[in-house]
């Protein structure tokens, strides 16, 4: 976290993340990058350089690579900092080998180099890759230095000075998204701003002792989750339960689905931090039946009680339901809270499952499984309706929403691009599938194969289940009829 003295306080720099990446795309952070093999050897050839950091000299190394490569600052070699110039630039971002190459040469120097560990981190279970992170504090000053782009691939494509207080509150207007251990930050650094008076007295408080363990995944304003560890479609291992409503307000807990003693010690470790907020839990909704997102209600109602709100489909799964809180379509919830209600609207979703409903507010979907950033989505052959799903899937892009808070996975940053990624892969499928047919295929066997040819990776059983709930709406739609031969195209 790079800052900056302004005539009106300090202002932090961050990057927009482009669309394109594995990992928070379409997010606002801090640039960074994880230690590698380079700085490894480099730290180990020149033990002198950064002695002084002790436990943190690695990772300091990396950092300072990292500025070069991303944003184009370094150390001027007496306590200040100035804008790399092209030839150092190239070499660095050409190969990592270059940083130490213009540090031997004089053209980079660490010297007078200062900076604070102010928060670790790491990432959570649910993440495309787990890090252990360590935030540190760079500050520049007035020295008047400004990123810029590196040559070739880069991670942002947008810098912004931000006074932290601003930060939170277009995060907090749904006007900007942020990784969930960078609002954490933010909210921990105006605190400090708070009662030190200034940015830098804030962080030499929170270096003294950072800030690292447990802390709150904030999706967006009102919406938290819990990661439950669950039985689910691998590569997911967790279900998120999200918590809607401001602290000290009304919340709503959506698909608790601890069923084993961790999943129910972290449901019971958030309940606890939300009476310790003064707030009340209004209801427990799930959006579908599917037992992945239904946990051991005896034993969660061990930890809470409140109403069960769900769909029909989903309260027939539920022997002890009761049926006074069905939703469908069209329904809707206020959610009160200290700077004012919150509505969330019901839609129906019912194609990966019968019943499922999605909840919509101006923070963004609580979508269930309709598509996630982890591993894919299945429309069970059983019970699944792939006509439906894929128009669902029309249906959220439509609505343009800000975010989707996914069943399985980070939050969604860029809705359409994901979604309209589900919809182009699900009618390809559905394209395929009908051609294997036309093409003389006529049993499921012979179909899946031909259709998932392009993707040897797929599981065997999962692709002929796929290809029947393909096969399934193409008869609907009355492209292919199934009788004693076979399937055959109409």
């Amino acid at each position: 976290m790079l800052s900056r003295e302004r005539p009106d306080g300090h202002e932090v720099l961050l990057g927009h993340r482009v669309s394109e990446l594995p990992t928070f795309p379409d997010l606002w952070s801090f640039p960074g990058g994880g230690i590698s093999r380079i700085d490894r050897n480099t730290a180990q050839a020149h033990p002198e350089w950064l002695s002084e950091r002790g436990e943190d000299r690695l990772a300091t190394m990396a950092l300072l690579r990292e500025m070069v490569e991303e944003i184009g600052i370094a150390p001027d070699g007496s306590g200040g900092f100035v804008e790399v110039g092209a030839d150092v630039r190239d070499l660095v971002c050409g190969d990592k080998s270059g940083w130490l190459e213009a540090m031997e040469s004089g053209r980079l120097s660490v010297e007078g180099f200062h900076c604070q560990v102010i928060t670790e981190r790491t990432t959570p279970p649910q993440a495309p890759a787990r890090f252990h992170n360590l935030f540190f504090h760079v500050p520049i000053g007035d020295s008047g230095v400004l990123p810029s782009f590196p040559p070739g691939r880069t991670e942002f494509d947008e810098f912004r000075w931000w006074r932290p207080v601003d930060l939170l509150s277009s995060w907090e207007s749904n006007e900007l998204r942020l990784p969930p251990p960078i609002i954490t930050l933010v909210r921990d650094l105006i605190e400090a701003i708070e009662h030190e008076g200034d940015l830098q007295s804030a962080c030499d408080s929170l270096a003294a002792d950072p800030p690292s363990g447990r802390h709150r995944f904030e999706f967006a304003p009102g919406v938290e989750c819990i990661l439950i560890p669950t039985a689910t479609l691998p590569p997911a291992t967790h279900t998120n339960c999200y918590v809607l409503g401001e602290r000290g307000g009304e919340r709503v807990v959506v698909d608790p689905a601890a069923r084993d003693d961790e999943g129910l010690e972290e449901l019971e470790l958030k309940v606890q931090e939300i009476w310790d907020d003064s707030s009340s839990i209004t209801a427990t909704i799930f959006t579908h039946r599917h037992p992945d997102h239904i946990g051991d209600l005896a034993r969660i109602s061990e930890i809470y009680e409140a109403p069960i709100w769900a769909s029909e489909e989903t309260h027939d799964s539920i022997p002890s339901s009761t049926r006074d809180n069905v939703l469908s379509e069209g329904d809707s919830f206020v959610l009160k809270g200290q700077s004012g209600d919150v509505r969330w609207d019901i839609i129906g979703s019912p194609g990966h499952c019968p019943g499922q409903i999605c909840l919509v507010s101006d923070a963004g979907i609580v979508s269930g499984d309709n598509c996630s950033t982890v591993g894919t989505i299945l429309v069970p052959s059983g019970e699944g309706d792939m006509g439906a799903y894929i128009s669902g899937l029309e249906r959220l892009r439509a609505l343009k929403p800000k975010v989707l808070f996914p069943g399985h996975g980070p939050l969604v940053a860029n809705p359409e691009r994901l979604l309209t990624q589900y919809i182009e892969h699900r009618k390809a499928r559905h394209r395929r599938i009908l051609e294997a047919v036309r093409e003389g295929s006529s049993d499921l066997l012979s179909i899946a194969e031909a259709a998932y040819s392009d993707s040897p990776e797929a599981h065997p059983m999962l692709a002929r289940d796929q290809a029947l709930s393909h096969l399934k709406e193409l008869q609907r739609t009355g492209d292919v009829k199934h009788d004693d031969s076979g399937y055959t195209a109409v």
